[in-house]
Parts: C-alpha cells; sequence; structure tokens
C-alpha cells in the first residue's frame, strides 16, 4: 500500500500541530458541541470563564432552563447569584467528563477544564481560595482559574500547595507571568517537603495576548500616536515569547497559555513551543480552514525595530514587557486588568439576570 501523503495524514492545521509539535490545543468554551469538535482536532484542555458561561447558557437555554427551575424549587433559599453559579459548576462538569479519558491517559498534564473562580473576589485571596477549593473538588480533572491580581498571587502559592492545579488569568503582562511562576514553585516546594506528591498536578499560566494588543491600541488613539497599525499587533506577541524564554531557562514547572485570540499570530507565534494555545472553537475553525504552514515560530524573536518602537511610544507596553515593570501591588491597576475584570463582573451580573428571567419572568412581556 502506498504511503499517505503527509498532507493528507492530519485532519486539519491544528490537529497536525497537535500531533508534530509539543504546542497543546485547548478550546476556549465548556460548550459541549464547540468542545466536541475541538478535541476532534486534537485538543487536549479546555477553558472557561464568566462570558463563556454566559455565550453557553445563552445558546443552549433551552437545556438549561428546566434544571434551573428544578434547583431553585430544590433549594428556595438559593439567590440567583447562588443558582447561576451552580449552574455554572455543572456546566464545568459535563464539559469534565467529556475530557477525562485524556486526563487519565496523559495523567493530569492535559484533559482538564478550567473553571474561573469569581472576578468579584479579585482583592480577596481567602474567597478566591475557598472557592477553588470547592471548584477542584467537581471533578478529578478540573483546573482552577485564580486572577493574578494582588490577592491572587497568594491565593495561587496556597492552592498549588493544596494540590490543585491552577490557571492564573486576568493576566498580560511579564511582571504578572513571572510572580504567577515564582507562586506556583513555591506551593510545589511546600508539597515536595512534606512528601505530597505533584506528579500529576498540571499549572498553567494564561497570557490574555490579544487583551493587551486591545489596551495598547486604546492609548495610541487615545494620546493621538501614530504609528505603524501592524507593530500594534505584535505587543502580546513579544511578552508572551519573552516570558516562554524565561520559563525555559529557568525551569519554571509550569506551562503559558496565550489566550483572547485577534489574529492568527497570537496561535502561529507560539507553534513549537511547550505552551498551550486556547483559541475559542469559531477562531480553530478560521485557522483549520487556513494555509499558515506549521512551522517552529516560538523561537523566532520580534523585530527588535517593533518592540523598540513599542518600548519607546508606549509606557505601558514598557512595564507590561519588562520584568521589573509592575509591583504585585501595581497588578490590579493595570489598564488591562481593570478593563477585564469589569468586563468579567459584568458578565456575572448578565448571568444573574438570565437566571432571574427565568425564576421571576417579567409578566409585562408573557
Amino acid at each position: 500500500m502506498a504511503p499517505v501523503a503527509p498532507s493528507l495524514a492530519y485532519k486539519s492545521p491544528l490537529h497536525k500541530m497537535t500531533q508534530t509539535t509539543p504546542t497543546c490545543l485547548w478550546n476556549d468554551s465548556a460548550s459541549i458541541e464547540e468542545l466536541t469538535y475541538s478535541i476532534a482536532h486534537g485538543a487536549v484542555g479546555a477553558t472557561c470563564n464568566p462570558s463563556i458561561a454566559v455565550s453557553v447558557l445563552k445558546k443552549e437555554l433551552a437545556v438549561w432552563k428546566p434544571r434551573i427551575l428544578e434547583l431553585a424549587a430544590a433549594e428556595p433559599d438559593l439567590t440567583e447569584d447562588g443558582l447561576a453559579w451552580r449552574i455554572v459548576e455543572e456546566i464545568s462538569a459535563n464539559a469534565a467528563r467529556l475530557l477525562l479519558p485524556i486526563f487519565e491517559r496523559e495523567k493530569g498534564h492535559n484533559g482538564r477544564l478550567s473553571i474561573q473562580t469569581d472576578p468579584r473576589n479579585y482583592r480577596n485571596t481567602a474567597a478566591m481560595l475557598e472557592q477553588a477549593v470547592r471548584f477542584s473538588r467537581l471533578a478529578p480533572n478540573m483546573i482552577v482559574k485564580i486572577a493574578a491580581t494582588h490577592a491572587g498571587i497568594p491565593a495561587i502559592e496556597e492552592a498549588t500547595y493544596r494540590g490543585i492545579s491552577i490557571n492564573a488569568t486576568v493576566s498580560f503582562t511579564l511582571p504578572q507571568a513571572i510572580a504567577v511562576a515564582e507562586a506556583v514553585e513555591r506551593g510545589l516546594r511546600r508539597r515536595e517537603a512534606e512528601g505530597l506528591d505533584i506528579s500529576t498536578m498540571g499549572p498553567v499560566c494564561t497570557l490574555m495576548v490579544g487583551r493587551l494588543d486591545d489596551w495598547i491600541k486604546i492609548l495610541h488613539d487615545k494620546h493621538n500616536l501614530s504609528v505603524d497599525p501592524g507593530f500594534l499587533e505584535w505587543a502580546g506577541v513579544a511578552v508572551f515569547k519573552k516570558a516562554y524564554k524565561i520559563y525555559q531557562a529557568r525551569g519554571y514547572r509550569l506551562r503559558l497559555l496565550s489566550a483572547a485570540f485577534r489574529n492568527h499570530m497570537h496561535w502561529s507565534e507560539f507553534i513549537g513551543g511547550d505552551v498551550v494555545i486556547s483559541p475559542p472553537c469559531v477562531w480553530q475553525k478560521r485557522y483549520n480552514a487556513s494555509d499558515i504552514e506549521i512551522i517552529d515560530r516560538i523561537s523566532t524573536p520580534v523585530e527588535p525595530r517593533i518592540v523598540e518602537t513599542l518600548l519607546s511610544k508606549f509606557p505601558d507596553f514598557a512595564r507590561a514587557y519588562n520584568e521589573n515593570g509592575l509591583t504585585t501591588a501595581e497588578f490590579d491597576t493595570f489598564g488591562s486588568t481593570r478593563r477585564t475584570l469589569r468586563q468579567f463582573i459584568a458578565a456575572v451580573a448578565e448571568m444573574n439576570a438570565i437566571v432571574r428571567d427565568v425564576i421571576l419572568p417579567n409578566p409585562d412581556t408573557e
């Protein structure tokens, strides 16, 4: 039998990437339909956040409306907020079951469903930790998102020490990526010192590369700057590549994850790295329909003139790109952090409103 041509041996560019490089694909949604597509193209994990939960609820309301009513009847003391988070837990647990065979096959390194702690607790270490513990018990293959805020960093260390695999989120900068890595290392070392197992833990640190680009573009317009618009697409990529180089050099025992996709470079520039890319399904389909070559680009530096221009024109890029550009106390005040937290908190309010419309429908529209 003639050998299959290499170009025909893979279902898609993303599938080829997952089969021929160390780079992993996770799906940026807990939707079963979207996750099923993603797994078919090589995905070995999934992520969720309040905005994603809202989109799943809207898309699958016919499925979840009876469950909301059932929970409300069974637990009459639950508030709208309590009901909404119970639904988030169930959406996440359902998706986790789909990933469980991968989790077992890869011994915890992949096969996880990433569930996010309440973004309204970004200033409260104890509240984030308490919810992380609860979420970690929903399924054996849960990974818990904790915001890389001033209060989030100690929560990340303590959760890691307790054996919870974390996914640091609301993270955009090199100082955050390093603070997260050091917190995870402290947690792992504390476990090791007590003879506790770390062999099946799989922590990651998200860099929301597209959201850093968004912020730089806002500053570009706000300050009436004139910079080659193509340069503005490279801010997140430059920070990610520098963080990856440092992670490799220092031997940090967690992976970087690319999120918040705005262009194909938020995928293609990281191919070849021992990293995770986590695009929404719509971006996966776009990538899979492309002719972008699957080659190692993680080690190719961003053009120096692009980095130099961004550094000279945007103080906030310098803060994001330099290891000492932000103190931990300044994480909460960074523009991308404030914008993202506000959006996630607004999504929680929208999630509660969806639940309200189910359990307390507006009589004027019935």
